[in-house]
């Protein structure tokens, strides 16, 4: 073994090793995506394969609820873009990094490029093929597994839902956002975003998270502008 593969093998394994607790943030709400599509209607081979080919949790959970409201394709396909518009955005700032690998290596990246293994890498100042892989791979294995326990537990743990394993998202991301805080126009950034959701949905707004989001964003860039930091 050259030195080389050696060094690509430990790059593998510590991002498998780096996403494991994020992997364990995620179990309920993987839970959670298998045991509601079996609950509405959803046979377990098919359950499984919104997490092996779909592989987005929230993509998942909102294709579930408008198959089960009778929802077109065309309409599902639309609000999954959607929701999952901050993949381009993710895709973006690492394209620079991975534009020097060869497409039969780009491609399972993009794949496995989820909220969590972004979180993971883009502090990282190298973005090398085996560690993107050890997490990635880490990642998605967790949730399908995560999923197949949801399929198993649908059947014997009658109104699963009833018991709110959505609080993992919210946990998630909090877990994701907090150590990227590091900088004041962040924190008015997410400090923004969340007062605003809360405002907004409690008046029930449509569009009220992306709204929040979005302006968020503006404030935390006008506050980077006033202090002249980096954006």
């Amino acid at each position: 073994m050259n030195d080389q593969t050696s060094s690509s093998r430990q790059r593998f394994w510590l991002g498998t090793l780096h996403i494991i607790p994020l992997c364990l943030a995620v179990l309920p709400w993987g839970v959670l995506a298998g045991s509601m599509a079996v609950s509405q209607g959803f046979t377990p081979l098919q359950s499984m394969g919104l997490s092996v080919f779909v592989f987005a949790g929230a993509a998942q959970l909102v294709t579930i609820s408008m198959v089960a409201a009778g929802s077109g394709f065309i309409a599902i396909c639309l609000t999954i873009l959607v929701i999952t518009a901050q993949h381009l955005l993710y895709a973006l700032i690492l394209r620079e990094h991975v534009s020097s690998l060869p497409f039969k290596k780009r491609l399972p990246v993009a794949f496995l490029l989820t909220d969590e293994l972004f979180a993971l890498s883009v502090g990282k100042k190298s973005y090398d093929f085996a560690y993107l892989m050890g997490a990635g791979l880490c990642f998605y294995l967790a949730w399908i597994g995560f999923t197949a326990i949801g399929v198993v537990l649908a059947a014997s743990v009658p109104n699963l839902a009833d018991y709110h394993l959505d609080f993992s998202i919210v946990a998630t991301f909090i877990a994701i956002v907090v150590p990227m805080i590091k900088r004041l126009s962040s924190l008015v950034g997410v400090v923004v975003s969340l007062v605003l959701s809360l405002l907004l949905n409690s008046f029930a707004v449509a569009g009220a998270i992306v709204i929040a989001g979005l302006l968020g964003m503006l404030c935390a860039v006008v506050v980077a502008r006033w202090r002249g930091e980096t954006l």
